[in-house]
């Protein structure tokens, strides 16, 4: 497993150099990485590392969301409003629309696997939006009417809705039935999980500011493991509560990073949002090396053209989404335009659960990857170029 790890560091790392001399997305490089080194090329990583492949991407995901939690401003979001709230659903369910309409047609799916795949791949990526929106906030374009705070609180909520309608698909898909109550339990799950997240984000944040009050000194460091631990039990109520009340595990890790933020002194969120981002810098090397070894290229291949055609069709669907949640907002029109590109980018949720479907053995499992990670060779690229070079000729500095 030690060689399999210096691969993936190593090769993983050193094609993300190259990429990002190239202007192109790290991640892109990764991936390549990855099925250079998967059982389809290769085949020289250990299929120990690949079995406990779920839970490292898992972490990874965990990671990024404490990230993005601890970068968000609460106050900032309430002047938001409504369309930050309509970010986090309206989108994803049009292009999972997209998918169920077109999923038939274009690959011969039936309604239930492409409902599965729209799930999959309607998510937007954190790990493409959230570091460039915190990069936005700091630089202060587009804050005047909060828009980096709404696309990145839309992205990240965006994420748990579609990772809980995945969920339910899926069980549909394995021959479970889902009624109403299904469809009740995603906002139940919703609302638990932010509430649950406030919480322990309210008491972690008293406990630290009352160690800090009588000097008692917590390094950061170890304030960062606390969250972690925190985090993975927060994820792991979830899978205890399966089956008597659904909690959103993932929307309490980034409601308690966000609450514990405004309960914290300012320096001590910000110092470890910096050690998270640093985290994140190996996490991500992980994650998505080891989705790239999960691509059976043959699938990929057989997807071909109409996986292509069936990507981009989508992302017509969620950008209508996108434009109904601006309806009656003050952006303009190139204010608006911007949202749309900023949602395009898909890569953190795809890797995290784009091998699901496999895993569990669905007849579908194969192309749901296959078409996951061409999704992401086609719209990280397309969304990270199209926010770094539209956001200063689309948004407006703020002085």
């Amino acid at each position: 497993m030690l060689t399999s790890l210096a691969y993936i560091f190593l090769a993983g790392l050193a094609m993300a150099g190259i990429c990002q001399q190239l202007k192109i997305p790290r991640i892109i490089g990764m991936l390549a990485v990855g099925i250079l080194l998967g059982p389809s090329v290769l085949n020289l990583l250990d299929p120990s590392i690949l079995m406990i492949s779920a839970d490292l991407r898992k972490m990874a995901l965990i990671i990024i969301l404490l990230k993005a939690g601890l970068s968000l401003n609460i106050a900032d979001l309430k002047k938001v409003g409504r369309p930050a709230i309509m970010m986090s659903f309206v989108p994803a369910s049009f292009e999972i629309l997209g998918f169920v309409l077109l999923g038939p047609v274009l690959l011969g799916l039936s309604v239930i696997e492409s409902a599965v795949m729209g799930a999959v791949l309607a998510a937007v990526s954190p790990a493409v939006v959230v570091p460039r929106m915190v990069q936005l906030m700091e630089s202060r374009y587009g804050t005047g009417k909060s828009i980096p705070q709404m696309i990145m609180a839309g992205a990240s909520c965006d994420d748990i809705f579609v990772i809980v309608l995945f969920t339910t698909f899926a069980g549909m898909a394995q021959g479970g039935s889902a009624g109403i109550g299904d469809f009740i339990g995603i906002p139940v799950s919703i609302v638990l999980g932010l509430l649950l997240g406030a919480g322990v984000g309210w008491l972690t944040g008293k406990f630290f500011e009352t160690a800090y009050a009588h000097r008692h000194c917590i390094r950061n460091s170890m304030k960062m493991i606390i969250l972690l631990g925190l985090s993975f039990l927060l994820v792991s109520v979830e899978e205890w509560l399966d089956g008597i009340v659904p909690v959103s595990g993932l929307l309490a890790v980034v409601s308690m990073a966000a609450v514990l933020k405004t309960h914290s002194v300012a320096f001590v969120s910000k110092r470890l949002s910096e050690k998270f981002g640093k985290l994140w810098i190996a996490a991500e090397v992980i994650l998505f090396v080891l989705v790239g070894a999960a691509v059976d290229i043959r699938y990929t291949l057989v997807a071909g053209p109409a996986a292509v055609v069936l990507i981009l069709l989508a992302l017509v669907f969620r950008s209508v989404g996108v434009s109904v949640c601006m309806l009656g907002t003050r952006l303009n029109l190139r204010e608006r335009l911007f949202c749309i590109i900023a949602y395009l980018p898909k890569a953190t949720v795809q890797a995290a659960i784009g091998s699901v479907p496999l895993s569990m053995g669905l007849a579908c499992g194969n192309m749901v990857l296959s078409v996951a990670v061409l999704a992401i060779l086609i719209t990280a690229p397309l969304g990270a170029f199209g926010i770094d070079l539209s956001y200063k000729r689309l948004l407006q500095k703020e002085s």
